[in-house]
């Protein structure tokens, strides 16, 4: 099943899925919750929607939704893995609009830091809020993974382009 390709704000073509984009019964929303499509349901959490862009050198995730077991944290990883098998180094996780994570979630995250600090290349968090930064928190993985409030500021903190920390 191909699943529509979507543009982020800058122009850049990115891949966006949601619960919408699966194969739902008619008027049928997550959970069996009656959804119109042009019309979610205020305050639900749906399914993870994942925007993918790109600043210089960074590939930047804008997520939204949740990161929990199943159908959303196979999608994050899936999406991880490519990158990272694709030769992205740098990557930029907005967890501003994450309502939950779970250790699936957290699984994903991990898994991508350490594949990628093997690599030379690097992993940052930006805007973990809530209960997410809470359980990032609690994990102590704000301790581990370069955390930050402002994109700029995340941008900068990364190597300058063409730079390589491997000899």
């Amino acid at each position: 099943m191909s699943l529509p390709a979507r543009v982020a704000s800058k122009g850049v073509p990115t891949r966006g899925h949601n619960a919408f984009d699966w194969a739902l019964p008619e008027g049928q929303g997550v959970s069996g919750i009656c959804a119109d499509k042009e019309k979610p349901l205020e305050g639900a959490i749906v399914g993870l929607q994942i925007s993918i862009r790109k600043s210089g050198d960074v590939t930047i995730l804008d997520l939204q939704g949740r990161a929990t077991i199943g159908v959303d944290s196979d999608l994050l990883s899936s999406h991880l893995q490519k990158l990272v098998a694709n030769g992205v180094h740098n990557l930029l996780l907005n967890l501003a609009d994450v309502a939950q994570l779970d250790s699936s979630g957290i699984s994903a995250i991990t898994g991508t830091y350490v594949s990628l600090s093997r690599q030379g290349g690097s992993l940052k968090l930006l805007r973990p809020r809530g209960r997410v930064r809470a359980v990032l928190r609690v994990i102590r993985l704000l301790d581990i993974i370069p955390t930050f409030d402002d994109e700029t500021q995340a941008l900068a903190n990364f190597p300058p382009q063409g730079y390589s920390a491997r000899p």
